[in-house]
């Protein structure tokens, strides 16, 4: 029977096929990719003979990755890749891995996998059945666990083989695409968002920095951040404490104040002076008992990690890659793993007796093994077990292998010290502590002698110091040698260690013992920390303003408990209680909905950049794509999406991602002061969807008759929204955001082509909000009184002359029905419409002005800018009645009033 067996790299295949052929009749040939060679051999499996073919992948062989239109950072809206389609994929330097795979696979009955048996592994166990099963779909599957490159593991797995593991696989699948998603989302959006916008010093001119977002990176650099503030916010505040000691002929004893200290300087003087004027002190209690300082747990990949970087100031990123190469040249087990306690079926003794030949711990453990020497203690229960791998201990006996570094020879050192104490008896230690008063105030001081080393003897990392204290009697008297009143202040704490940083994660759940220390270093990595000589985070500038930015928003992304509870799901999935499908519903709704609120407060982001960074000068283009909301797909290019933008002047448009190869707009009305993409779909336009747009407008820019909020559609289909922008027109509404500024000339606005031609007096180059008809004159032609009278109706007197004005309708297409006052005074051109008046908006009429050029003359110009329509100089101002017709000196010669002719006169047949 011929078996195809695959190992997770190519220096473990080659491991696995040597101890089973025992190097007899081994065969190597080359295989697709030079690196993952093909041994075969012979070889019997629970009796029945098998030639074997060995070979490896390294590590994942697929990737997860969005299908083609979503890789591009401008072809969608970010928050659309929470739902985007996803694919596995063999990228291409895979390929021939892929390939050998499928060829050795044809010819064979079985399937065996050698990945590590962790959920990562069983994840690319997964990926290799993918693969090899596709071309042949009658292969027996089975799964080899090991922990150990040693004989004694290796040909027990292969002759106790069991069923791979769907739940893990399943979980590290749900991670992987929760990681993907939100990753991408917020990485695209702050990286869109501000990295064009803010001159940042770690990448001066490069356009290709990413400010990454990881759903653990950013909790982890949340601790360091953290941990910054607390230290930055510190006020030190000084104490007072009392110290006593007393020499005598067998030493000095130092007696620490019960109280500790006051930060009351008058309290403090009164006990310290009441102290020195009866300083007897009397000797209450003297306590004798035996202490014991236990060894400590098995070796975890947590607790290996910081015990690296507190002992050898190893990062936990280069313990890790040590430790994986000590690991698979066979000298230590397993080193990712969670257990911290060692099964019943682990022969201890056997591990020890390996040990015995070392020079420098060799004589140690010869007395572990010796029963007369009582040193020998089973190792106590860690309390965590992963059910995959023991601790982390030795496979191998070595005094230094020639090809080893300094950090291989000291963390082999930590893994053999460690094991070895931790199967032995705790140090024993006998402790005194002696309690005196002196005037009421209660002193004490301790002492430890150690009585047996034990463990101590052999794990020269760990002390246990202590002093001797002078021999004391309960009873006894003695005036203190010295007697002070001593002062300090409180200190913020330090800076996270690497040690301490790898035990907040653990703590709160951030990461696995395998993916901890890949966090770290993409803090460093990124540039969103540093670490200095001591192994202690700091924050960079860019670090603590992503962190600041996203504090001020209140959604505690920074914070770890988010994480957290993914985490517990995924565990959840490894042991077959939930499943990967309501994981990743659950997880990512809850991310989707903080990634919205994000970008709906992303000024909080700019607000925290600028404290740290100056504004750029470059392209803001990429802030447009960040802030865009999906619309529908683009109909041009059938590739990117038309997403909602606003622009600089505040405009609003609906654009394709594809720009600038893809230039399809629509844009939409200058009246438009808020837009929000609703849920809503339109009914009528194909291709869908096309989500439905809340529109709105200003209410003095639109006609009377429209509704200031409006659910509308860009597809084509909405009416409304068409007549808003024929009628509003679609150009810079420097007016209506309160820009003052030059005017434009109007023949540069008419060139405008987007701009329909105003409602009001049906002319180009204005919009109905800009229309000269309904601008507010300057302050002395607004109405000089305005009384109320009984009937209810308002009285409007003329600015010019006083005389009351009389109430008129208009009778034009677009006004129809429209009522306004005008003077009936031929020498006053006044007029104010009466809805402005209701709206409280009285005198936005002008006074009009006669003028000697046609009202069509196109080198006129209108006026712009809040607070000063209609407040330019006459002889440049063009202005229309409030019927829409130019005046032009003529008036109605039916009833005189300029502001219409007779064939649209209210008045006329009466």
């Amino acid at each position: 029977m011929r078996v195809l067996n695959v190992a997770e790299k190519p220096s473990v295949a080659k491991s696995v096929a040597s101890i089973l052929s025992g190097n007899q009749n081994l065969r190597m040939r080359e295989g697709r990719s030079r690196y993952n060679k093909i041994y075969e051999f012979n070889y019997s499996i629970n009796g029945l003979p098998c030639h074997m073919l060995v070979t490896s992948v390294t590590g994942h062989l697929m990737e997860l990755e969005f299908e083609d239109r979503f890789r591009k950072w401008h072809a969608c809206d970010p928050a659309l890749l929470f739902t985007a389609p996803v694919r596995k994929v063999v990228p291409q330097d895979k390929l021939d891995i892929k390939r050998t795979l499928e060829e050795v696979a044809r010819g064979c009955q079985w399937l065996v996998l050698w990945l590590d048996c962790d959920r990562e592994g069983e994840n690319i166990a997964f990926e290799v059945i993918e693969v090899c099963t596709a071309v042949n779909r009658q292969l027996t599957l089975r799964r080899a666990r090991f922990s150990a490159l040693i004989e004694r593991d290796i040909h027990d797995a292969v002759q106790n083989l069991v069923n791979p593991n769907k739940c893990f696989a399943d979980a590290v699948d749900a991670r992987q695409e929760i990681d993907l998603r939100i990753g991408a989302s917020f990485t695209r959006f702050q990286t869109m968002l501000l990295r064009d916008a803010f001159v940042i010093e770690s990448a001066t001119n490069d356009r290709n920095l990413v400010l990454s977002y990881g759903p653990c990176q950013f909790p982890t650099l949340g601790f360091v951040v953290e941990r910054y503030w607390e230290i930055q916010s510190h006020e030190p505040e000084e104490f007072w404490t009392i110290n006593c000691s007393h020499r005598s002929d067998e030493g000095v004893a130092t007696f620490n104040w019960m109280r500790g200290h006051f930060f009351d300087y008058a309290c403090a003087v009164i006990i310290y002076e009441m102290c020195v004027e009866e300083p007897t002190a009397n000797v209450t209690k003297v306590r004798q008992q035996e202490k014991l300082k236990y060894a400590p747990a098995p070796l975890n990949t947590i607790q290996l990690e910081k015990r690296a970087s507190i002992y050898f100031r190893m990062s936990s990123e280069h313990t890790m890659k040590v430790a994986e190469e000590l690991y698979q040249a066979g000298f230590i087990s397993y080193p990712r793993t969670e257990t911290d306690s060692f099964s019943e079926r682990t022969n201890l003794h056997a591990i020890v007796q390996e040990q015995q030949g070392h020079p420098g711990w060799g004589s140690y453990a010869q007395r572990l093994l010796d029963p007369a020497s009582g040193l020998w203690r089973n190792p106590r229960n860690g309390g965590h077990d992963d059910k995959a791998h023991p601790p982390i201990h030795p496979t191998k006996f070595s005094s230094g292998e020639s090809g080893w570094s300094q950090d291989h020879h000291r963390l082999y050192e930590l893994v053999v010290r460690h094991f070895l104490a931790c199967v032995s008896q705790p140090a024993v230690g006998a402790e005194t502590t002696v309690e005196i008063d002196i005037a009421g105030e209660l002193f004490f001081a301790s002492g430890r002698v150690i009585v047996a080393k034990n463990y101590l003897d052999v794990y020269r990392f760990e002390s246990w110091g202590g002093s001797l204290l002078p021999t004391y009697e309960v009873g006894q008297q003695f005036v203190p040698t010295t007697l002070t009143l001593d002062s300090g202040v409180t200190r913020p704490p330090p800076l996270l260690s690497e040690a301490d940083l790898l035990s907040c994660m653990d703590k709160e759940g951030i990461g696995t013992d395998a993916t901890m220390h890949d966090h770290i270093k993409k803090l460093l990595d990124r540039f969103y920390a540093t670490k200095d000589s001591s192994m202690r985070f700091s924050p960079t500038n860019l670090g603590e303003a992503l962190v600041m930015g996203y504090d001020d928003m209140g959604y505690k992304l920074w914070k770890p408990y988010l994480r957290a509870v993914m985490e517990r799901d995924m565990k959840a999935v490894s042991e077959g209680a939930k499943s990967k499908a309501e994981v990743l519903e659950t997880c990512l709704q809850q991310m989707k909905a903080c990634f919205l609120d994000a970008r709906l407060n992303k000024v909080k982001l700019f607000e925290a950049m600028a404290v740290f960074f100056e504004r750029s000068n470059r392209s803001g283009g990429d802030e447009q794509h960040a802030s865009g909301e999906f619309i529908r797909r683009c109909g041009l290019c059938q590739e990117a999406d038309m997403v909602l933008r606003q622009n600089r002047d505040g405009n609003f448009m609906v654009g394709c991602l594809g720009f600038p190869q893809c230039r399809n707009v629509v844009w939409l009305p200058g009246s438009v002061s808020e837009a929000a993409v609703t849920t809503n779909v339109c009914n009528s336009c194909t291709p869908g969807p096309v989500y439905l747009i809340q529109f709105t407008f200003r209410r003095l820019e639109i006609p009377p008759d429209y509704n200031a909020n409006h659910l509308g559609c860009v597809g084509g289909c909405d009416e409304t929204l068409r007549q808003l922008t024929e009628i509003c027109g679609t150009g810079s509404r420097l007016s209506a955001r309160g820009r003052g500024g030059p005017a434009m000339p109007n023949n540069v606005q008419r060139s405008n082509t987007r701009q329909g031609a105003c409602i009001y007096c049906h002319q180009t180059g204005h919009s109905s909000g800009n229309c000269p008809s309904q601008s507010s004159g300057p302050r002395s032609s607004r109405p000089q009184s305005m009384n109320v009278q009984s009937a209810g109706q308002v009285s409007i007197s003329c600015s010019a002359c006083g005389a009351p004005c009389a109430l008129r309708t208009a009778n034009t297409t677009s006004n129809r029905g429209r009522k306004f006052y005008s003077c009936q005074s031929q020498a006053c051109n006044f007029f104010v419409w009466e809805d402005s008046i209701n709206n409280g908006n009285r005198g936005r009429g002008f006074q009009r002005v006669n003028v000697s050029a046609s009202a069509s003359n196109p080198s006129r110009s209108v006026g712009h800018g809040r607070g000063g329509r209609g407040a330019v100089d006459a002889a440049g101002v063009t202005f229309v009645s409030a019927t829409g017709d130019p005046i032009s000196g003529r008036r109605c010669f039916v009833c005189g009033d300029p502001s219409h002719f007779a064939n649209a006169c209210p008045n006329r047949g009466i």
